[in-house]
């Protein structure tokens, strides 16, 4: 990873004391507390706001009762990635949002950390919650080995068929394990969720790349359906002069890296300046500035209130001690070779924020490595791929309601 010669002196305590986990779990005691608290609403519009219509009250009575395995399988069944979902959902502006209690002007139940505290006492420990279906016959690929493709993956292996899932990258998990925020959730975390879905029969090959690897063609010749959910692709372009310099890294790299290799390794400028304002943003400047950064800016061209980031994640990034610039249209970026400084158009007039390094967030574009039939038969997609950029629950949601739609079309056609 190109960045600049400076480097952060932290200690490798200091270091993971500023990417440690930023939720800490509940106690025993604590989770029967809260979950003792919880009203179990018949209604539960803590259920209907979910994406996955997790039965948030079955779960918390059985915390409360203390069958976490219990809790665990309700949780699981309705989303297979829900305890990724527990520590990376923006659960302000949907279950906990959604809690009855915030009427009364009283702290929502936590729900993510009831989540979990019982997913975590399955997580990685081969539970068995969950047997595949008697085999069926039939065969699926699934394309994409993230949220979506996996939940898609589970749920079909559930039912019976045989299901391959085919990943570019090295690894599994998608965003969880290479774009999340580290203090959110490390990809230890993440791939000890994955196993437990491949735990199921699932078969995984990774490092091959449809298109390039093997044709799509050959999918549809060889598998009864194919799934597709790949995400989105790159960051897209400033299309500004400068974005060439050594210096100049877009975000999901920028967090790739730091999630891939020791804390130490990633390297970050003295002044940092990230450009977009959306939560991958807020992750790109958090993470700068816990690296070390002295300076690490938002530069944003609409004002405040436009802010596409979760209010929480904004909250976050200020106590974090970022800087956020708004109404800057970045014009070029400067230096000779290297990142020197942002020059930006603000309402006051043209200015230069001095930096040496600048982090692109500005959104995803669509994937181009092959053509993808949307209009076959045998082919459904789903997650980031279709929706173009949303949250770890609506993939899972995505990839569970794909599951039932290939289910459906597949005992029409076959019986």
């Amino acid at each position: 990873m190109t960045a600049p010669d400076w480097t952060a002196v932290l200690s490798d305590a200091e270091l993971a004391q500023n990417f440690a986990d930023i939720a800490p779990p509940l106690t025993a005691d604590a989770a029967l507390l809260e979950a003792n608290t919880c009203l179990f609403c018949y209604d539960a519009p803590c259920t209907t706001a979910c994406p996955t219509h997790i039965d948030v009250p079955a779960f918390i009575r059985k915390i409360a009762t203390g069958n976490l395995r219990g809790a665990a399988r309700v949780i699981l069944d309705a989303n297979p990635f829900g305890h990724s979902c527990a520590r990376a959902c923006p659960v302000e502006v949907l279950c906990e949002g959604a809690c009855v209690l915030n009427a009364r002007d009283e702290q929502p139940i936590r729900i993510a950390l009831l989540q979990r505290h019982a997913t975590d006492s399955v997580l990685g420990r081969a539970v068995p919650l969950f047997r595949p279906g008697p085999p069926n016959g039939r065969r699926v690929a699934i394309v994409g080995a993230g949220p979506a493709g996996l939940s898609c993956a589970r749920d079909l292996r559930r039912w019976g068929y045989a299901v391959t899932v085919v990943e570019a990258k090295p690894s599994p998990g998608g965003l969880n394990t290479y774009g999340i925020a580290e203090y959110k959730m490390t990809p230890a975390v993440a791939l000890a969720e994955v196993r437990d879905i491949l735990d199921l029969g699932v078969e995984l090959r990774t490092g091959v790349q449809v298109g390039r690897d093997v044709p799509f063609e050959t999918l549809l010749a060889e598998y009864d359906a194919v799934f597709v959910g790949i995400g989105l692709g790159l960051t897209g372009a400033l299309g500004i002069p400068g974005e060439a310099l050594v210096g100049v890294i877009d975000a999901l790299t920028f967090i790739e890296h730091l999630k891939t290799h020791p804390y130490r390794d990633t390297r970050v400028g003295r002044r940092v300046v990230v450009i977009g304002a959306g939560n991958t943003a807020i992750d790109a400047v958090t993470q700068a500035k816990r690296l070390g950064a002295e300076l690490a800016a938002i530069v944003y061209r609409r004002g405040e209130s436009d802010m596409p980031c979760f209010q929480y994640e904004y909250e976050l990034a200020k106590v974090d001690g970022c800087a956020f610039r708004f109404n800057c249209r970045p014009l070029r970026i400067l230096g000779n070779g290297r990142v020197e400084g942002l020059e930006v158009d603000t309402p006051s007039g043209t200015e230069t924020i001095v930096c040496d390094m600048v982090i692109t967030a500005l959104g995803q574009t669509a994937r181009t490595e092959f053509r993808v039939p949307v209009d076959h038969p045998k082919v459904f997609v789903g997650g980031d791929f279709l929706s173009g950029g949303a949250e770890i629950v609506n993939a899972a949601a995505e990839g569970i309601q794909a599951a039932a739609a290939i289910h459906r079309k597949l005992r029409e056609t076959h019986g």
